[in-house]
């Protein structure tokens, strides 16, 4: 039995290290490593808003935890697995066989994007607020990483006038407080006026810190405890 175990992990381990099926492989694992990705990300993210700010009982909030944590995981590895083998494709069997093109990448992420995260919930026909959180991160590192590119004094990526070098320089410099400052105004401001709007975590959060901590009726809720 363990000789029958040893010969089938020998040749397993030579189908895995064959290059022949790397790009292949590639795809299966990038799908390994997007639900363990999501899973170490969202189970603790989860625990802490669940048990922190969700009303319900012992078992609800470890249900909601659970639950959040499988659709964090499940659609990282279907996204990595769509990308992968989307790219997969292209390189193979695309306008140049063997080589990757340009816009693979843009068009496997459109692909994936789309079947992943465009959809919406056939029972509520609602977009699910894990899906919101992870696109929103996305975007708004996307927005940092072109804000950068469109300055940036060398190569062919900055635009006019603001990619010259003494230009680029004090708009690298200035930039991050106006963004910050701006941010931090535009959220309070539809905190105040518009909080039906905000994404439900998010509002969670700043409904605890701002409009709570308005209310106390005595030493141990105005210190101690929140209510």
């Amino acid at each position: 039995m363990t000789a029958t175990i040893a010969t089938a992990k020998a040749a397993l381990e030579r189908v895995v290290l064959d290059p022949a099926h790397h790009d292949l492989l590639a795809v299966v694992k990038g799908a390994r490593n997007g639900a363990v990705y999501g899973a170490k990300v969202r189970f603790p993210h989860a625990l802490v808003m669940v048990f922190l700010f969700r009303p319900g009982t012992l078992r609800q909030k470890l249900s909601l935890v659970l639950r959040a944590t499988r659709t964090h995981a499940r659609n990282l590895a279907r996204f990595a697995f769509i990308y992968k083998l989307a790219c997969y494709l292209l390189k193979h069997y695309g306008a140049t066989p063997g080589r990757e093109g340009r816009y693979d990448a843009f068009a496997a992420g459109l692909l994936g994007g789309y079947a992943v995260f465009g959809g919406r919930s056939r029972k509520s026909g609602k977009i699910s607020s894990v899906n919101q959180q992870i696109v929103v991160y996305v975007f708004a590192r996307v927005v940092l990483a072109l804000a950068r590119l469109a300055v940036k004094p060398e190569g062919d990526t900055g635009l006019p006038f603001v990619s010259r070098e003494h230009v680029s320089a004090r708009i690298s410099y200035y930039a991050w407080p106006v963004f910050a400052a701006t941010s931090w105004a535009a959220v309070m401001h539809l905190f105040r006026y518009h909080p039906d709007d905000l994404q439900p975590s998010l509002r969670s959060s700043m409904t605890y810190i701002y409009q709570q901590s308005d209310h106390w009726d005595s030493l141990r809720n105005f210190i101690w405890h929140n209510k």
